[in-house]
């Protein structure tokens, strides 16, 4: 073969080594991490996403919690690479408290809160100087008394926005007990309050149906407690997060919140 041969077939292997080289996958076969979610139905919901980042290239570790607060202390130590559990005023909250360097990477979920019963059927039947609980978090406390105030149960201070306390509550008619208890011992404490506002993934864990078993719920719609994927600050453009996401806010999950929910958990992306 003459040398001007040669040279046009190195080139020929360059130029194809160059497109296949542009057109792999920007994820290393070995790629992993480590996600970090709440026990239960956001638990399961990962489970679908795992299964879809796998078709992707990437292998997904789930860490499962129990408790609100370890996922992003976790997090922030670098124990794992990413969680979904929270929403932006939750995170915000605990930002303020412990200087966290998280921010959000993608919406996941809507899960309205709403308030729960044992004893009654309707919310206008509570009684007078009946006990409810509330979660005792700063950012799911803030979320149960917008929930009372706007059904008219109780009255806030104005301009609290998304993060009123106890101490902003200026009217209470029916001099309801306002107990503030871990969100996740609300359900089982259900028996023996009048009624509790609860997180959705709480409610379902205990055996409530929210679509049954809610007195009120929050509007679904421009709801700003929608969650997310977090990650840290430094670490948000990381392909291998970009793909995690990419799988959680697939058809995939779409379809299994639909099948496995029925409208109780929704996407919120």
């Amino acid at each position: 073969m003459s040398g001007q041969g040669k040279s046009w077939l190195h080139g020929l292997a360059l130029a194809v080594g160059l497109v296949v080289a542009l057109a792999a996958p920007s994820l290393q076969a070995a790629e992993k991490v480590k996600f970090g979610v709440m026990a239960g139905a956001e638990e399961e919901i990962a489970e679908v996403a795992k299964k879809v980042a796998a078709t992707k290239g990437l292998t997904v570790e789930l860490v499962v919690f129990s408790d609100f607060v370890l996922p992003n202390e976790a997090l922030e130590n670098g124990e794992i690479d990413a969680n979904a559990f929270q929403h932006k005023p939750y995170l915000d909250s605990q930002t303020a408290a412990h200087g966290y360097h998280i921010v959000p990477i993608g919406a996941t979920i809507i899960e309205p809160i709403a308030l729960y019963s044992k004893k009654i059927k309707a919310m206008d039947a509570i009684p007078n100087g009946g006990r409810i609980g509330i979660p005792n978090d700063p950012s799911n406390g803030a979320r149960a008394l917008n929930l009372l105030a706007a059904n008219g149960l109780i009255t806030l201070q104005p301009g609290k926005g998304l993060s009123p306390s106890l101490v902003d509550v200026t009217g209470n008619p029916k001099k309801f007990k306002l107990i503030e208890l871990d969100a996740a011992l609300l359900p089982r404490a259900l028996a023996d309050l009048d009624a509790a506002v609860i997180n959705t993934n709480h409610a379902m864990d205990g055996g409530l149906d929210p679509r049954k078993d809610a007195l009120v719920q929050e509007p679904r719609q421009n709801n700003p407690y929608e969650n997310f994927i977090a990650a840290k600050a430094a670490d948000k453009d990381k392909p291998a997060l970009k793909t995690l996401v990419a799988a959680y806010q697939s058809p995939d999950v779409a379809a299994f919140l639909e099948s496995r929910f029925k409208g109780a958990i929704l996407p919120a992306w």
